[in-house]
């Protein structure tokens, strides 16, 4: 956190003279090694909650917060990119859903990484637990950590699906007894949901510190929460049906949080451009900084790899050619929801929605909004794999990068909630509900915001970069409102709106359409792309990431596998 990482320094300066100090002549009285008790640190409960938000900032290209290999490349919106498949190969393997194994490193890796960051919101939680009650901060601070343990435990699920529930009651000792089978999907959801109810009940709706989570943010992961909850899945993932309480409680919750001050921000740019963050749409993000006495600062280390060859390097998370196509529009200013495929996007032709070019670097087009730097099609580490498109939304200008021996960050932040999200979430629930009349100015507002998002997409000529040609929906008039369409309009918009953001994937896992979207997807793109020519997407299994192995192991076998793996 911008804010919060000005506190690193002194916390683990503090926690290094607590060491120093605690040192006493009968040498064989000493406490472990590499062990930080809550008595040592009684008065130092704060450097707990930081170094449990520091957590946010600890993961690494393998392991990424954004979760863009699993999100992502696994949903057909992007091309693994590098060099070529055997480059981080596991993130192909996930890509076509062949020979993803228990023992592949990154599943163990980002395991291993969100469960360290819950044990350090647990010994904050121990910590501030043991404060006095009249101490004027331990009920926020509480609420965040909650909030905190929500998040890491809301990535473990969507990802593994059945995971162990730790929480600050449970002794070291029984973690060996919890098993990931111990709760149903059901209980590990209302489990999620606790925590993130606990920062509503917790925190304040605004915070002095930038980055620390307020209850317009634990609102908004409970509303997530609960949407996710509400398509009731079976232990082989099958989508079994949609719980309209869970939806109605999504309509609440969301209300709240649109009736707040935060809101859409005037141009979509604004949300992934360094000059522009902690907008008015950024509901909760990671405080990612530069220049704050650390080696390299607390970089976006996750999505280094996603920098264009033309920069430095690697050349990964590419868009891929069905995501460009899905950009273009009809006469009508509409999607072309079913027919958008047919051919690819060719710009002399096609008229688009602005969106594309904030999303997707395109040869030619200005670099992140800056016309005095063209992408260039030899900017593309190898094309005749991947093609020539690149990511724009987690990347920077040329010149705002930081060299990290051969990668090159940034410290722009990362937001994990926007306000758009929980206005297409609203919009989404009241449409399985049937009361999509209702839903239609959401995705309205959102289409109206991305017509208007245009002023910093011109070329140095003065010339838009694209065609643009976008319309909101009118019912009457450019289409049919019915349930059914205003469903597909909805899952069009989240796609378009929140492309390339690490969510793509896990939406349609939770519509149950995972199998269908994904095999049709291969069956024309590897027509573009041959080394897709084995991808499929096997049903019951593919849904979710195996067990770790190691994991496993660990758990002498208590743990149980995911439908579909060997165990």
């Amino acid at each position: 956190m911008k804010k919060i990482n000005n506190i690193l320094k002194w916390t683990f300066s503090m926690i290094f003279i607590t060491a120093l100090v605690s040192c006493k002549k009968d040498f064989l009285n000493v406490s472990p090694k590499a062990v930080l008790s809550a008595d040592q640190v009684s008065s130092g409960t704060e450097q707990f909650v930081t170094a449990a938000y520091a957590s946010l900032e600890n993961d690494g290209y393998t392991t990424p917060v954004s979760l863009w290999p699993y999100g992502n490349v696994r949903s057909g919106d992007a091309y693994k990119g590098g060099r070529d498949e055997s480059d981080i190969q596991e993130f192909y393997f996930v890509e076509i859903f062949s020979s993803v194994r228990s023992d592949l490193g990154p599943f163990d890796g980002i395991w291993f990484q969100y469960y360290v960051a819950i044990s350090r919101v647990n010994a904050a939680i121990t910590s501030l637990n043991a404060l006095p009650d009249s101490d004027p901060l331990k009920k926020t601070r509480l609420g965040e950590m909650h909030f905190l343990r929500g998040f890491w435990y809301f990535q473990l699920k969507i990802l593994f699906k059945f995971i162990p529930y730790i929480d600050e009651t449970v002794n070291t000792n029984d973690y060996a007894n919890i098993s990931n089978r111990q709760l149903t999907n059901d209980q590990l959801w209302d489990k999620i949901a606790a925590d993130f109810q606990n920062g509503v009940d917790n925190l304040p709706s605004s915070q002095t510190d930038v980055g620390r989570a307020n209850k317009y943010a634990a609102l908004a992961y409970l509303a997530k929460t609960r949407l996710y909850q509400a398509y009731t899945q079976d232990d082989q993932n099958n989508v079994t049906g949609i719980n309209t309480d869970k939806l109605n409680q999504v309509v609440s919750l969301t209300t709240q949080v649109l009736s707040s001050n935060y809101g859409l921000e005037s141009d979509f740019a604004n949300n992934f451009s360094l000059a522009t963050e902690n907008g008015t749409e950024s509901i909760f993000a990671i405080q990612y900084s530069r220049n704050d006495g650390t080696p390299f600062g607390r970089l976006d280390f996750g999505d280094e790899l996603s920098t264009p060859q033309g920069v430095g390097c690697c050349d990964f998370h590419k868009p891929s050619q069905n995501l460009a196509n899905a950009y273009k529009t009809g006469t009508d200013g509409l999607p072309m929801t079913s027919t958008y495929n047919n051919s690819d996007l060719d710009l002399s032709v096609n008229t688009v929605d602005p969106r594309l070019d904030h999303t997707i670097a395109i040869p030619n087009h200005n670099y992140k909004y800056d016309p005095n730097t063209l992408y260039l099609a030899s900017w593309n580490r190898t094309p005749t794999i991947y093609g020539y498109f690149a990511s724009l939304k987690e990347n920077v200008q040329k010149n705002q990068y930081i060299q990290n021996g051969p990668f090159y960050a940034s410290d722009k932040n990362k937001i994990l909630i926007r306000y758009a999200d929980v206005m297409l979430w609203k919009a989404e629930a009241l449409i399985e509900l049937g009361r999509q009349d209702e839903a239609l100015p959401l995705i309205n507002q959102i289409r109206t915001r991305a017509k208007n998002s245009t002023g910093q997409l011109k070329l140095a000529n003065g010339n838009f970069e694209s065609n643009y040609n976008i319309n909101t929906y009118k019912p009457g008039i450019n289409c049919t409102w019915t349930q059914v369409y205003a469903r597909e309009a909805l899952r069009m918009e989240r796609r378009l709106e929140f492309a390339m953001e690490g969510y793509r994937f896990f939406d349609l896992v939770r519509w149950g359409i995972a199998d269908t979207y994904l095999n049709t997807y291969f069956t024309t793109e590897k027509t573009k792309r041959a080394y897709l020519k084995d991808g499929l997407f096997k049903k019951n299994r593919d849904e979710y990431l195996p067990i770790p192995l190691n994991q496993i192991t660990f758990s002498h076998g208590l743990y149980k596998q995911n439908n579909g793996y060997v165990q």
